[in-house]
């Protein structure tokens, strides 16, 4: 009885998860987010059909997420910093709504590829890597990047330098480096075109584009350039080739620089049941992150549970001597420096 209503209260939130997940895609948070509506108000405003509106504006109400008093439907300012500021540390659109539909869509894919050990690259939404860490980048990483590497983050800094950002995604991250040291160039890496030309209109919305270059490449493949600063942010645990991708990752760095990673934090041993992180990233990992990570074969296939222990065997197989966990408070991740 006990997880019979367990699963009903996480099917119950998981229907809920898609209703907002329709609000996020149709716009109607953001229709709402400076001016209250009435049903058909709010859908002249976003263009959608009135009896819809209705419905979801109820629905959203008796979920406790929308306010409504007289027929008039409102979101409260820390909802809508939730639910509609890609920038507010409370963000969670990217984090747990956009990859409902992706995830939902490649069910059917996912069914066949555990039958089959294949991978699945039907994700869409959920592959997006351009806002589920878009706010970490700017609140967090500077941060970090101070108390973990004082000496480094100081040079930089002071005399500018060459930063890599490997797997850069939408550029989120490479954007946050550029912001974070004015005098120094930043490179992004990534395989796909679409991620890349959204990294380099992310530079240019956020004014760094004279000097952040981004292309496309293969993180594994040798480049015949070296940085001060290596950076490869909630990727690794994805890729087929950890190994090679870090043995990259050791040979473009300089003699003084830095490989820096940022992993989810996942606990150090096994354990279960689990706490809310865990569950969560056991969750993604069997919904996308292996899935992914064995659309290429042979693969590692780490999926998103990758323990310190078995990323320092990565590293060490790769070449360094060891990882290092660097002062990084946060729910979901964790910062290591490479070393040797």
């Amino acid at each position: 009885m006990a997880l019979s209503q367990r699963l009903f209260q996480a099917g119950l939130a998981c229907a809920e998860l898609m209703s907002c997940y329709l609000g996020t895609r149709l716009g109607l948070y953001e229709h709402l987010r400076d001016d209250p509506a009435t049903p058909d108000g709010l859908a002249e405003r976003a263009g959608v059909d009135a009896r819809y509106a209705r419905e979801w504006l109820e629905q959203q109400a008796v979920a406790g997420i929308l306010t409504v008093r007289e027929g008039v439907y409102a979101l409260p300012p820390g909802h809508a910093a939730a639910l509609t500021d890609p920038d507010s540390p409370t963000s969670v659109a990217a984090l747990a709504l956009l990859p409902v539909g992706g995830i939902a869509a490649a069910l059917p894919d996912l069914v066949e590829a555990f039958r089959t050990g294949g991978g699945v690259d039907s994700f869409g939404e959920a592959a997006d890597r351009g806002g589920f860490n878009r706010a970490v980048f700017r609140h967090d990483l500077p941060g970090w990047l101070r108390s973990g590497l004082p000496g480094l983050h100081r040079r930089l800094r002071e005399h500018g330098g060459r930063i890599a950002d490997l797997a850069c995604g939408a550029g989120w991250s490479t954007a946050a480096l550029a912001e974070e040291f004015p005098l120094a160039v930043v490179h992004g890496f990534d395989l796909d075109p679409g991620a890349v030309a959204a990294a380099t209109a992310t530079a240019r919305a956020r004014g760094v584009a004279d000097r952040v270059r981004v292309r496309v490449r293969d993180v594994a493949d040798p480049v015949p350039e070296r940085y001060d600063l290596v950076c490869l942010f909630d990727a690794l645990h994805d890729m087929p080739h950890p190994v090679e991708v870090l043995r990259a990752c050791r040979a473009l760095r300089t003699d003084r620089g830095a490989v820096l990673l940022m992993e989810p934090r996942a606990a150090h041993a096994f354990t279960a049941p689990g706490d809310e992180v865990e569950r969560f990233l056991y969750a993604v990992s069997v919904l996308h992150c292996l899935p992914a990570g064995m659309r290429t074969r042979p693969s590692a296939a780490t999926g998103a549970v990758l323990r310190p222990d078995r990323l320092r065997e990565y590293a060490r197989q790769a070449g360094f001597s060891d990882v290092e966990v660097l002062p990084a408070r946060h729910r979901f991740h964790r910062l290591y420096l490479a070393v040797g």
